[in-house]
């Protein structure tokens, strides 16, 4: 398999995200932010939750993180992995890394907005020592679209915890940093909660707040902060 030569592949057209209405607890939802009226670009953001957990921690900062994007003008799509069906890669190869999965799945709809999107933002709690099953799930799926999504992307990774070790953190945030070193993405900003183990107990920390203002402050690559 010549991998270079799927890298340079044409990107795969693919309409943009429409705007729609939001659920409460829906899987997939897009929603179309307020006109920005700060002269600021809008961008398209992907928000890929992994928590199976209702009302779970991560899901409390990707609700934060969100209101923030809005506020600012950006469209948000989210895709919760865990409510979700998607089927682990088996490593068949039949996609060729920049073609159709045997899997038509609910990856369908990551597909449908990764590839245009101007960020995306990975929310998951550690579930032992990793990210969450169901979010690498989709994670290995961006193998069948290997060639689409090696352009240039911000990406924030958000993550939540139980206990207060630096040294437990090391393989999600190694893991994320060697995902955008291999993409070509830039890294837009890390929310990292410790010491949150019972759902909801995030809302009693900064954290929430803070992810508000990453989603705030986020801007297109070289657009000045104003």
């Amino acid at each position: 398999m010549n991998r270079r030569r799927f890298l340079k592949t044409s990107l795969m057209t693919t309409a943009a995200a429409a705007g729609g209405s939001l659920l409460s607890g829906a899987a997939f939802s897009t929603r179309q932010a307020k006109a920005n009226n700060n002269g600021e670009k809008s961008m398209n953001i992907l928000v890929l939750t992994g928590s199976p957990r209702e009302h779970g921690n991560s899901g409390i900062l990707a609700d934060s993180f969100i209101r923030g994007a809005e506020e600012t003008g950006h469209v948000v799509t989210r895709f919760d992995a865990a409510l979700r069906n998607v089927h682990p890669c088996i490593a068949c190869n039949s996609c060729g890394m920049n073609g159709p999965c045997v899997f038509k799945d609910d990856f369908e709809i990551v597909r449908e907005h990764i590839i245009p999107a101007d960020l995306v933002a990975f929310v998951t709690p550690m579930y032992y020592f990793g990210i969450s099953a169901q979010l690498k799930a989709v994670i290995d799926r961006f193998y069948a679209i290997n060639g689409s999504i090696h352009t240039p992307k911000q990406a924030v990774l958000i993550m939540t915890y139980a206990n207060n070790s630096k040294r437990n953190e090391s393989p999600i945030l190694a893991h994320y940093e060697m995902l955008l070193d291999y993409l070509g993405w830039t890294d837009a900003g890390r929310i990292i909660a410790p010491g949150v183990w019972t759902a909801g107990s995030v809302e009693h920390t900064p954290f929430p707040d803070r992810a508000y203002r990453l989603g705030r402050g986020l801007r297109k690559e070289g657009e000045p902060v104003l």
